[in-house]
């Protein structure tokens, strides 16, 4: 496909983001769509959510109760920053991947996808984060959880300065 797109798609989703090499084409409902640096793409949406994505990266926004504001997303391939502003945002928001969810309320966290796991990074406040069938664990700022298919338990870890500054550069931070 090579491009970058950002569709509206019926009124159950506010936006939809698919971020792949290639160009800027559009933005949706209410959703404004900024270039950052090394490819990131920026998209503000309405209610204080900001999602980061790094270049290349594959994801779409849902707006689940149809208020205008994205609730949730679903990340396939590379890595995001999810920024929910609890003063702005009345629900939690989630980011689903294929092996794993993780669901906040006003916080700040980074979630990778590659390689069969998925990674969850807090930066600020505190994440839920389970498999698909599964009880969650609880992160708190600085603290990750690696996440592969099975059933085994879940790990939180506080992740080395470097393994988290090398996510976070990433994502333009």
């Amino acid at each position: 496909m090579g491009v970058v797109s950002a569709i509206l798609r019926g009124s159950a989703a506010a936006c939809i983001l698919l971020a792949l090499p290639g160009a800027v084409m559009a933005q949706t409902n209410g959703c404004a769509l900024q270039n950052g640096d090394g490819g990131r793409r920026i998209l503000r949406c309405p209610g204080g959510v900001t999602v980061t994505a790094e270049a290349g990266a594959s994801f779409t926004l849902h707006d689940r109760n149809g208020d205008g504001s994205p609730d949730s997303a679903s990340l396939r391939r590379k890595a995001i920053l999810v920024d929910v502003d609890s003063s702005r945002h009345s629900g939690g928001f989630q980011v689903v991947t294929p092996q794993a969810i993780a669901a906040v309320r006003g916080t700040q966290w980074a979630v990778d996808v590659g390689g069969g796991q998925t990674s969850v990074l807090v930066v600020r406040g505190a994440v839920g984060v389970r498999r698909p069938q599964g009880d969650p664990v609880i992160l708190r700022p600085g603290e990750g959880v690696d996440v592969r298919s099975g059933t085994a338990p879940l790990e939180v870890r506080r992740w080395p300065g470097p393994r988290a500054a090398a996510l976070l550069a990433r994502l333009g931070q």
